[in-house]
């Protein structure tokens, strides 16, 4: 019952823009401090992984993530909608979610042990090069000009900056204004550039937005959707636990990662960007594995993976318990009860969500004026709810333009979206790993995975030169055949 209340706000939450699982549970707690441990901690962890799906109606429907992790599913997701597939879209990412999920349960159960050694091996050297892997891969997610997507990564690193800073507390890029000094939430972010633009374009019937769209065909998955997910739902699942088990990092960072590694290997690279459902199959599997995989450390070693689970660590210290190896031995049916929870609460979340996809679908079929404008009245509404403050629109308003402009000269949003979000994360272990060498770099790469990572990093760099090279020397050679 509990997983079944936890997934259904999780879902409704995770569709409404700007609060997203770590309000929710915050908000939840005053509840669950009446109820007994195994409840509470049951009901968060539903809204949890429940809040990663629910992100994903709206991302595919209006272009307007509701999670983090969510943006990534809006880029392909919300083109299938609007080439009538938005059913197809919403089944795989129902059924890529349980899968995922339901795999990362299994491994939190089998390979923890292992899985936290290895999380534990990486320092901050290691989680620098990672970030600045996935950073420097970002210009994969657009189909574009990979100096436009590198543009849209330095500007979300640039917004990434601003506010105090976390070491000294001197301020940055704050222009002396106070309302700056804790940065710019994501949420606020995310809805500037993806829903904004997109909804005030169509308003202005830029387009073909006059009309509602059309659903066409059927709205269940295909037996060529079948195959073509079936892949990216394996390599999701297995990418989001690995890298959801890493402390600090979470599901986020997993959805971005399927995105390019599903983009890499796929035979219809020409679709990514305009409606492919690997687009959208790979990373809804690899965020809900992720949630699982950020499980492993708070429960193995009482290290939260994510900042969701750093909320819930709070909660088990609020119930007397203290997560780790010794909780597996003091309380062991308290924990073997959370994970079999998540079992339940992966089916609750597929027989819930699959029979509702017809009604979600319908919601295309509302006339465009009335349903974009209520998309930005809820982005609005959503705006000023994060701090109950005038300030927080303003700063949707700013940042709505910019997207504007960024969507007329074709500079990809998703780069931008990783870049704040992995800014504060880069910083510090790049910081820590230099305190730690007393300044020196060669602590980048005087352990094995630190160099393999900086190897990797250098070939990103190089792939793309190296293959132009190749190319003009190709067509060289057949001009001077010829």
């Amino acid at each position: 019952m509990f997983a079944f209340i936890g997934v259904f706000i999780g879902t409704v939450i995770g569709v409404l823009p700007g609060i997203g699982a770590i309000t929710t549970i915050a908000l939840l707690i005053p509840v669950s401090f009446g109820m007994e441990p195994l409840h509470g901690l049951i009901l968060l962890t539903a809204v949890y992984y429940g809040s990663m799906y629910g992100g994903s109606i709206t991302a595919t429907l209006l272009r307007t993530p509701g999670e983090v992790a969510s943006v990534v599913t809006a880029i392909d997701g919300y083109e299938m909608a609007r080439r009538g597939r938005a059913g197809p879209a919403l089944a795989t990412a129902a059924i890529g979610s349980f899968i995922a999920g339901t795999a990362a349960v299994v491994g939190l159960m089998l390979l923890s042990p292992v899985l936290v050694k290895l999380a534990v091996f990486f320092g901050a050297q290691e989680y620098f090069l990672l970030m600045l892997l996935a950073l420097m891969m970002a210009s994969t997610l657009s189909t574009g000009s990979r100096l436009k997507a590198w543009l849209a990564t330095l500007l979300g690193l640039a917004v990434g900056m601003i506010g105090l800073d976390p070491q000294t507390g001197t301020p940055r890029e704050t222009f002396g204004l106070l309302q700056l000094h804790d940065g710019i939430d994501f949420a606020i972010f995310a809805m500037a550039l993806f829903a904004v633009p997109e909804a005030i374009n169509n308003l202005c019937n830029r387009g073909k937005a006059a009309e509602p769209m059309k659903v066409q065909g059927k709205i269940w998955m295909s037996r060529e959707d079948w195959r073509r997910s079936r892949g990216p739902y394996a390599r999701g699942s297995v990418l989001g636990f690995l890298i959801g088990v890493m402390p600090g990092i979470g599901p986020s960072l997993a959805a971005f990662m399927s995105y390019v590694l599903e983009k890499r290997i796929s035979k219809h690279k020409d679709e990514f960007g305009k409606g492919a459902i690997e687009g959208v199959a790979g990373p809804e599997a690899a965020n809900n594995a992720g949630v699982g995989g950020a499980m492993v450390p708070l429960l193995s070693l009482g290290i939260p993976g994510s900042a969701t689970t750093a909320l819930l660590l709070f909660v088990f210290m609020m119930y007397g318990l203290q997560p780790g190896p010794l909780l597996f031995q003091s309380n062991p049916g308290l924990v073997w009860a959370i994970i079999a929870s998540m079992y339940v609460g992966n089916v609750v979340l597929l027989v819930l969500n699959l029979p509702l996809v017809g009604l979600f679908v319908k919601l295309l079929s509302i006339p465009a004026p009335l349903l974009f404008s209520g998309v930005l009245a809820f982005v609005v509404l959503g705006a000023y709810a994060l701090s109950f403050s005038l300030f927080g629109m303003l700063m949707l308003l700013v940042f709505a333009v910019i997207g504007f402009f960024m969507e007329e000269y074709d500079i990809p949003l998703a780069p931008a979206i990783l870049a704040l979000v992995l800014a504060p994360l880069l910083e510090t272990n790049l910081r820590r790993g230099l305190k730690i060498s007393g300044g020196d770099l060669a602590t980048f790469v005087d352990r094995p995975a630190s160099l393999t990572l900086v190897v990797v990093c250098g070939i990103v760099i190089l792939a793309p030169l190296i293959s132009m090279l190749v190319a003009r020397r190709a067509r060289a050679h057949i001009s001077a055949s010829a």
